[in-house]
């Protein structure tokens, strides 16, 4: 039998990747958005199998109309993607985060356990939350990387909500016996991400002859996992997940921030390069810190890689590569996505 998901939050950047490996392998997916700014239509669009895909415009905390979909398509697991993530947004405006990533995974777990407790077989079904490594707090140069046993300590709005939300769903499994999965992936990368973020908005910026912003002296540091190898690491967690266990999900790949940005600088400079002659690594600007930016993140993918025979297919190279790619050949989804007089990106410029 064909194994359906209720997928929240699929037509952002993690969830529409993730949506098209699920029909890809021949699951069905219940795909529930409620398209906020980072949430778009426009990204799931040429999906593979569509006709195994139903889309739903909702939230996450409309618990009548998350009744309605488990009740109508019964599926197996649901796949927890739906959430506020942008640090620099939660300093402006925590509010909607605490909305979204808090009160909204409450009501939807109570769904859950609503709908899981009238199944007959209830070992058949699994909650499967996505959260990030930034619950974790931040880490120096020498501290070992993030494990499972990790004490929390969230330094950002938006690192609180997402820790209040694994407590919750921590919560569900040892009081009611919900099937919970939770995994905690680094900073992940790749096709369709939100131009806010820091690839895409950097070679944006570069194209659009803007310039590069780097917080602080641009020593902060995070591990990189290819938007695609987390897709997986999820599949595989579903399929073989202990309930109640937390699974770290990394990429092996610690990146200075300045780096990052040098590196793109460097794959411009040799693949579009400036009219001047010049490389892009002049748009560099030093900008005031972000409040409270945490210095290093780094995970400790041992359990998933030894438990469940998971590891990155993509290096940080390869993986890079293929974004670049994805952005350069896709330049009409950015602007469509975001707004070309927004990006800066001129007629031509990319040309």
């Amino acid at each position: 039998m064909t194994q359906t998901l209720l997928v929240t939050g699929g037509a952002g950047f993690i969830g529409c990747n993730f949506v098209r490996l699920a029909l890809e392998s021949g699951r069905r997916v219940i795909n529930l958005d409620k398209l906020s700014y980072a949430g778009r239509p426009e990204n799931l669009r040429e999906l593979p199998h569509p006709e195994q895909h139903v889309f739903v415009q909702g939230d996450i905390a409309d618990r009548a109309l998350v009744g309605r979909l488990l009740a109508e398509h019964r599926p197996q697991a649901i796949v927890n993607f739906a959430a506020e993530s942008h640090v620099d947004r939660s300093i402006d405006g925590p509010g909607e985060f605490i909305q979204t990533n808090i009160v909204g995974v409450f009501k939807l777990l109570e769904e859950a356990r609503a709908y899981w407790s009238g199944l007959d077989d209830k070992n058949a079904f699994r909650f499967l939350h996505v959260s990030t490594d930034e619950v974790y707090g931040s880490l120096s140069e020498t501290d070992p990387a993030f494990a499972e046993t990790t004490a929390y300590a969230p330094n950002s709005p938006y690192s609180a909500s997402k820790a209040a939300s694994d407590h919750l769903v921590r919560a569900w499994h040892h009081t009611y016996g919900l099937p919970v999965l939770t995994t905690n992936c680094s900073n992940n990368y790749g096709p369709f991400q939100f131009p806010e973020k820091l690839m895409p908005l950097m070679l944006l910026s570069a194209l659009g002859q803007k310039a590069l912003p780097v917080y602080g002296d641009g020593q902060n540091v995070r591990d990189w996992l290819y938007v695609e190898d987390h897709g997986r690491a999820i599949l595989r967690v579903l399929e073989a997940g202990r309930p109640g266990e937390t699974y770290n999900v990394g990429g092996n790949a610690e990146m200075k921030n300045l780096d990052i940005v040098h590196a793109l600088c460097d794959q411009l400079d040799a693949r579009r390069p400036r009219a001047d002659g010049l490389s892009y690594r002049e748009q560099i600007r030093f900008v005031t810190d972000r409040p409270g930016h945490d210095r290093r993140y780094a995970i400790d993918a041992a359990k998933i890689r030894r438990e469940l025979d998971w590891q990155p297919a993509e290096t940080f190279a390869s993986g890079f590569a293929k974004t670049v790619d994805w952005y350069l050949n896709n330049l009409d989804w950015v602007r469509e996505v975001h707004g070309q007089e927004r990006l800066g990106l001129k007629d031509g410029a990319a040309a």
